[in-house]
């Protein structure tokens, strides 16, 4: 859409007859004074000294110069802006007993990596607007994706994760340090990781009850999933033995790290409730709504002043050739 930003400034258009009509008043007499664009537009001669268009072109010029002034403006389509997403790390537990056949899938039943694997695409679809990362540990943590709002680059680093890729131990504590990490050269003040384990931390160099009081002071909240069922039938020599496979699962140290940064452990036994967590998740974390508009616009003031310059020096030669006038 196109504006005059200060369309008042058309108001001093008769400025050169007021002026004239002022000094005409007090009888300021000017002698041998050549002023091309105020004597086109205070006094018009006869046609035979300057003619139709030297009458008309300082009137022309002086409109456009006033276009100019007045500050011609190209509006474009409003555009939607987010005003400050989330920035959400995904830590993801590789370690050996992720190979666990334990967790319905479907109606089948699979490894806990394959079906984390296969809710969480769905979940980081969801995330449109807010900036994601993934962090893959087992001996070590290892950030495998930087922060980006390329969800389908993440979707698919998750796909092409697999247990073995990072060793076969847990390192809960580097996980968090890389997350603290990456938070705090981003400089976003909206922190979520999200840390998905199925074990207890028994790798690396840092505590996770450490790391979780660190990311506290950098206002990070963590939550915890536990992944693992708490009953399977396995066969022995003996016969069919009841086990629980989560033997292993440190509920104890992932509540304490979620409710140290203000966040939750959630428990995910089979699908149906890892799909609830991923739910809970959403309405905890929901989807910055806070929009700002703006248009982009485009100056033309440059075109009327342009096109007066051009006009003003036609002006200009062709009194010159003539001779100039005196007021």
């Amino acid at each position: 859409m196109f504006e005059f930003v200060y369309l008042w400034i058309f108001f001093l258009l008769p400025l050169p007859l007021l002026i004239r009509y002022l000094l005409k008043a007090k009888q300021i007499n000017y002698t041998q004074v050549w002023i091309p664009l105020a004597e086109g537009l205070s006094e018009q001669r006869s046609s035979t000294a300057r003619g139709s268009l030297t009458s008309i072109i300082p009137w022309l010029a002086w409109l456009l110069l006033l276009a100019a002034l007045a500050k011609p403006v190209w509006f474009g389509d409003p555009i939607r802006l987010q005003q400050q997403s989330r920035d959400m790390m995904i830590s993801l537990d590789l370690s050996g007993s992720m190979q666990e056949e334990d967790m319905p899938l479907n109606g089948q039943t699979v490894d806990r990596l394959t079906l984390v694997k296969n809710l969480l695409k769905t979940f980081i679809e969801q995330r449109k607007g807010d900036r994601l990362g993934l962090i893959l540990f087992a001996d070590h943590a290892y950030l495998q994706t930087p922060l980006t709002f390329d969800l389908k680059t993440i979707q698919q680093m998750v796909d092409e994760s697999e247990i073995g890729l990072a060793g076969t131990k847990t390192a809960i504590g580097e996980s968090i340090a890389m997350a603290i990490k990456r938070f705090v050269e981003n400089q976003n003040e909206q922190r979520v990781l999200i840390l998905v384990s199925d074990g207890a931390n028994n790798s690396g160099s840092i505590e996770p009850i450490q790391a979780a009081k660190q990311a506290a002071k950098n206002n990070i909240t963590i939550y915890t999933i536990g992944i693992g069922a708490e009953q399977m039938i396995k066969r022995g020599i003996f016969g069919n033995q009841r086990i629980n496979p989560s033997a292993d699962l440190d509920e104890k140290a992932l509540t304490e790290i979620a409710t140290l940064t203000g966040g939750k452990y959630f428990r995910a036994r089979n699908q149906t409730e890892l799909q609830n967590i991923y739910q809970t998740l959403n309405k905890l974390e929901p989807i910055n709504s806070d929009f700002m508009s703006f248009r982009p616009e485009k100056d033309l003031f440059y075109w009327p002043l342009s096109t007066a310059l051009i006009l003003l020096s036609i002006l200009f030669i062709t009194l010159k050739v003539r001779g100039p006038y005196a007021l």
